[in-house]
């Protein structure tokens, strides 16, 4: 039997009188139920829904009576089978939770009625009748009414419930203790919010209530969406997808090596390690002295800005519902990032195409809210303008945007820059090619030998890491650094220095 919220027997202990949010019936009144059901599902006060607590009757001022009347055991599975076909009646169906629970030695139904994640909710008048007439029902204080068609009613109520998006609904299957103080913390701290100076005088759910990332009544407060994606310490575990894989083919697909990378967390730290990942692993520098200038020519292969706002937009605007991760793909000679579902309908495929449109229908508002908080994104239709400028003043080729006639995914390509596009002969020029991971290497070494571990703190990263290995490995080969101690590598008085043979030239 599904655990309900709340005790039903310190309820009716308390003697609590019916309301907004609870409903007591005598008997089993299939109309009555069932239209309830409904004001409860529209939560037009957004309270959480509510309570019908059948086989328990009370007096002209709403005060439960004891002891209950009570419901006998031989009709509990009928009345169970007729409110699961009534349920389907309601507009989009919606079925409650059920519970039969004993009190006084007597048997009740409770049903716990929770706002609908698909709201407005429209009901018969009568379940009954031959020909049934839909409409709105709200609670209003401790009754059930009726909302009159073109009513102010009926406009506010449609108003506050349409459509709620993915990302601020409620998630049934976590708990408020999901959302991590400490992260809450960290992200107040970092948007300079006024609510951090009195973080620590709040209870969890004072503090999120605040930031409007959890809903429900007292009793049963669940996490939005949106608060998992940013505050729990693995969102996937919630919402499965919600993940960055980066795939590096340095010599195609069809080459023996791989370097894969997947990014979890708060989706904003994702973002984050993913970028540094893609801009320690891949970003290359070229410099060509000019003979008649002082001052060099400086280009990457892939220009950061624009590797940064795609991944930022994949992330944005992919749909959280589909249990795909957004992919960063690195080919020789291009970056491919795709996020699904595609675009809104709403962009024309001539628009696509030329990268010049503006989404009139955002899928995530509210992670659009913290992005811009965090200083990720501007919100504001900018982020394609941003990728072709940033591929534009680097001299790269021109970026691409792609769907498919259904808008299954979105795809944004980085071709190279012509002159580090890495295929055909890749050993040509190599030095001239860095990446800043190896720049940064070689500066260090400007001023004398380095251990690893010296070099690992100066990097910020671990002494055993792979892309530091990498760097130092490839800078060996251009024999643009060696080892103090070559024959014997594993030495601990090993250090590294600036090639004798390139210093000397």
């Amino acid at each position: 039997m599904p655990e309900l919220p709340i005790n039903i027997n310190d309820l009716l202990h308390q003697r609590t009188v019916e309301g907004e949010r609870i409903e007591y019936k005598a008997g089993w009144n299939p109309g009555a139920v069932i239209r309830t059901l409904c004001a409860f599902a529209n939560d037009f006060e957004n309270i959480g829904g509510g309570y019908i607590i059948i086989g328990q009757d009370c007096d002209e001022n709403g005060q439960p009576i004891f002891p209950p009347v009570g419901l006998p055991d031989n009709q509990l599975d009928r009345i169970q089978q007729e409110l699961l076909s009534h349920c389907n009646t309601i507009q989009p169906p919606y079925f409650p939770i059920l519970s039969v629970e004993e009190f006084e030695k007597k048997k009740l139904i409770v049903l716990w009625a929770p706002g609908g994640q698909n709201r407005p909710y429209k009901a018969p008048r009568e379940v009954t009748a031959k020909h049934k007439e839909f409409h709105y029902f709200i609670r209003r204080y401790c009754s059930t009414v009726l909302v009159p068609e073109n009513s102010e009613d009926q406009r506010e109520l449609l108003s506050l419930t349409a459509n709620v998006p993915f990302d601020d609904r409620l998630c049934q299957r976590a708990k408020v203790d999901d959302l991590k103080m400490d992260l809450i913390r960290s992200y107040l701290h970092e948007v300079k919010s006024d609510l951090y100076d009195s973080v620590d005088e709040m209870s969890l759910v004072g503090i999120a209530r605040q930031m409007q990332i959890v809903d429900g009544g007292d009793e049963w407060i669940r996490p939005r969406n949106v608060g998992l994606l940013f505050f729990s310490d693995d969102p996937k575990k919630y919402l499965p997808g919600t993940q960055i894989d980066v795939v590096i083919f340095p010599d195609g697909e069809g080459g023996d090596e791989l370097i894969e990378k997947t990014f979890f967390g708060p989706i904003d730290l994702q973002i984050r390690s993913s970028i540094r990942f893609v801009q320690n692993e891949v970003l290359k520098e070229k410099v060509i002295k000019l003979p008649d200038r002082p001052e060099a020519r400086r280009f990457y292969n892939y220009p950061l800005a624009a590797i940064e706002e795609a991944i930022v937009n994949a992330m944005y605007h992919r749909g959280y519902e589909s249990p795909e991760p957004v992919e960063v793909r690195v080919h020789p000679d291009r970056i491919e990032i795709v996020s699904y579902p595609g675009p809104d309908p709403s962009i024309r495929p001539e628009q696509l195409a030329s990268g010049q449109f503006v989404a009139r229908r955002y899928r995530n508002r509210r992670i659009g809210e913290f992005f811009k908080e965090l200083e990720l994104t501007e919100g504001r239709g900018t982020g394609i303008p941003k990728i072709k400028r940033a591929m534009a003043a680097n001299g790269s080729p021109d970026p691409s945007f792609i769907s498919d006639d259904i808008r299954s995914h979105f795809l944004v390509v980085l071709p190279a820059h012509s002159e580090l596009a890495e295929v055909g002969d890749k050993t040509s020029d190599r030095s001239l090619s860095l990446s800043p991971m190896e720049s940064h290497i070689l500066e260090l070494l400007v001023s004398g030998e380095r251990g690893r571990r010296d070099i690992a703190d100066h990097l910020r990263v671990s002494e055993r890491a792979g892309s530091m290995k990498r760097a130092i490995d490839r800078l060996v080969d251009l024999r643009l650094i060696e080892f103090t101690l070559p024959n014997t590598r594993r030495s601990p008085n090993q250090k590294l220095r600036l090639s004798i043979k390139d210093s000397e030239e």
